[in-house]
């Protein structure tokens, strides 16, 4: 292809109905048939990036190896296609408007007065222009954050109205909407669907493909319906029905020919029909699994499973991959206490504990962490899951009464998590964060290494705080090693408890690069470890 073509995905009627997860399943499919793709979300909100945002807001915050902290759906294009992203991938209102009031500070506007139009509008046209002229992909898929008719995506959509003209022929609009069902009446209703397209049409853009949210299957006569009162033909009229898992999805796009309907609109070749051969064996294996494990996940956040999302779909991968259908039992940190431990996590075969900032809920997941060591449960510490399980340790088997991490308490005796010293001075919340891809040398004959089957590995960092290698010797002799270390600055990236069935911390995110294709080894050997002790105890 000689041009790079640019798909924009908007939203109508109502939020969350799933255009990450059309775009990566689009994404997915021209990929498939030959095409390089990648995805960029457009986020309205003003917030420079999601990293100082409360799960709550927002959900989980996705880190690239680059160290951009960005949206969740950015896992779900990863994860889809197999490749990673980068900043690039994810834009902010708030990044836009202060990459244009830096520009206008430092006079780059000649002394203009700066608008959303033209200022604004060009910023976001070359902000999703980068993906095509800068990494020459074949496609590039934007999804625009919100509901059209919300007044933060406006600059978005009058950005994409713009670009449709300037780029003739090479760029397509799907719109993606609800078709509810009326209970009462029995009946699927298309009148949402028909407003949400009046809106866009008023902001100055024609939708070439609408696909349908809905419960139930569309007839014929609705689809017609459909295109006729919003100005498609009927074969673009694309059916997205609810399903057990987004792992779907391509095959129903598939099914639907959203790929090929935005071939032939481009006027591209539709080249050889996407067989999906590991993606459907990835399927089957996830339904014909005959055996299962139950994973407590502790958090605090467990109430919005979207905090954790990217766990979540790591168990679904390691699952597949271990032929065991992983169930996840959701504890909630702050219930864990010495009278209810024993009851909350009685019947679980492993245990994770999620990562987090702040002291909520801090001291369950220490329990949980005592619990699964004397227990021999299989042990799974993330980021704070793992501190909290290097804190436990020094206080109960090293007998350092109170240890604790710095960030709980200031001016614990025996700070076994601590920041660097470089980074005392820093007070930006930002500032004194690892983020991104960092390299760790693996300990020869480590549980690790034999989940890894390699020396050095490179994993994505997102979080403030250390463990304190003055104590490294003290919990060697005691049988929690350094398995895993920063090669450059001697930081300890992994600890391990050697007389265990299976107990691993670690201080980055692997969750954040595992993909269908490739499931992290880290979660595949925990899931194997956590069936194998649930079944040596049979």
């Amino acid at each position: 292809m000689s041009k790079t073509k640019y798909i924009f995905v908007t939203g109508g009627v109502s939020s969350s109905l799933g255009k990450g997860i059309i775009s990566a399943s689009l994404g997915k499919l021209l990929q498939a048939r030959g095409y390089s793709v990648t995805i960029q979300k457009l986020d309205p909100y003003i917030n420079v990036d999601p990293g100082t945002l409360n799960p709550y807001e927002h959900g989980e915050c996705f880190v690239t190896d680059d160290g951009a902290e960005t949206d969740l759906d950015l896992g779900h294009y990863e994860r889809f296609l197999n490749i990673p992203t980068s900043q690039a991938n994810n834009i902010t209102t708030g990044r836009i408007y202060q990459s244009v009031i830096l520009k206008e500070r430092r006079g780059d506007y000649l002394g203009k007065t700066v608008q959303v139009i033209p200022h604004i509008t060009d910023e976001i046209k070359h902000r999703i222009k980068i993906l095509g002229n800068k990494f020459k992909n074949d496609f590039v898929i934007t999804e625009i954050g919100g509901t059209v008719g919300d007044i933060e995506s406006l600059p978005y959509i009058e950005a994409v109205r713009q670009l449709r003209w300037e780029m003739p022929g090479e760029s397509l609009v799907i719109h993606l909407t609800l078709v509810p069902f009326l209970a009462a009446s029995g009946e699927l209703k298309t009148k949402p669907t028909q407003h949400s397209v009046k809106l866009l049409l008023e902001n100055g853009i024609q939708p070439d493909i609408l696909v349908l949210r809905t419960e139930h299957q569309l007839t014929a006569e609705l689809r017609a319906k459909v295109a006729r009162f919003c100005n498609v033909d009927i074969g673009s009229v694309i059916q997205s029905i609810d399903v057990s898992t987004i792992y779907e999805v391509p095959i129903l796009m598939a099914e639907e020919k959203l790929d090929i309907q935005v071939l032939e609109k481009l006027k591209l070749e539709v080249k050889e029909r996407p067989e999906l051969i590991q993606w459907k064996a990835f399927l089957k294996k996830m339904t014909d699994a005959s055996e299962k494990v139950i994973i407590a996940l502790v958090g605090k956040y467990i109430e919005l499973q979207d905090s954790y999302k990217s766990i979540v779909e790591s168990f679904v991968h390691a699952g597949a991959a271990n032929d065991v259908k992983v169930k996840i039992k959701w504890v909630d940190a702050e219930k864990i206490d010495e009278q209810s431990i024993n009851s909350i996590l009685t019947d679980v075969d492993g245990i994770l504990i999620a990562p987090g900032f702040g002291h909520r809920g801090v001291e369950g997941k220490i329990l949980a962490a005592q619990y699964a060591r004397e227990k021999a449960v299989p042990f799974f510490g993330i980021c704070l899951g793992m501190q909290c399980a290097v804190i436990e340790f020094a206080r109960n088997v090293l007998k350092l009464e109170n240890a604790n991490s710095t960030e709980m308490i200031a001016n614990t005796q025996y700070p076994v998590i601590d920041l660097m010293n470089e980074q005392k001075s820093i007070t930006d919340l930002g500032g004194t964060m690892r983020l991104g891809s960092y390299p760790c040398k693996i300990k020869k004959s480590s549980i690790v290494e034999k989940a890894y089957n390699a020396k050095l590995v490179n994993e994505r960092h997102r979080h403030r705080y250390e463990f304190n290698n003055a104590y490294i010797k003290e919990f060697e002799d005691k049988g929690m090693i350094a398995s895993g270390i920063n090669p450059d600055t001697q930081l300890v990236e992994i600890m391990e408890i050697t007389n265990h069935p299976w107990f691993v911390g670690v201080q980055f995110h692997p969750e954040y690069k595992s993909t269908v294709v490739n499931p992290h080894p880290l979660f595949v050997n925990f899931i194997k470890a956590t069936l194998e002790n649930k079944l040596n105890k049979k």
